[in-house]
């Protein structure tokens, strides 16, 4: 009878390290960034006037990108200046992705 315990137990504990050493051992999925844009400037937040004002570093053309809270595409443009018209879009919170060469930004943008 103590034999049968004492092989249960060892049992249980080597297939509990095992299961320990399954869950160590799985490698991590390497998500791939783009690179920031350098000197990103999105001003003013909030936007009360229909008009925001997008600068960076290099000033290259900007694709424009802007998302509701629901994931919804409701604006894209490309933006060779850097002032972006958004009087079209109603008052609330929206994400705002800003790709310049092969840099990306991602930022809340709040338009009252």
């Amino acid at each position: 009878m103590a034999k049968n315990y004492f092989y249960t137990i060892t049992l249980l504990v080597f297939l509990f390290s095992f299961s320990v050493n399954a869950q160590e051992s799985k490698p991590q999925p390497k998500t791939q960034e783009s690179p920031t844009i350098e000197g990103l400037n999105l001003y003013p937040n909030p936007v009360s006037n229909g008009k925001v004002y997008i600068s960076t570093k290099n000033d290259f053309d900007k694709e424009i990108i802007i998302f509701d809270v629901l994931g919804k595409k409701v604006l894209q443009t490309q933006l060779s200046s850097r002032e972006l018209n958004v009087s079209t879009l109603s008052s609330g919170i929206y994400i705002i992705k800003i790709n310049e060469k092969e840099a990306s930004a991602t930022r809340k943008l709040i338009i009252r």
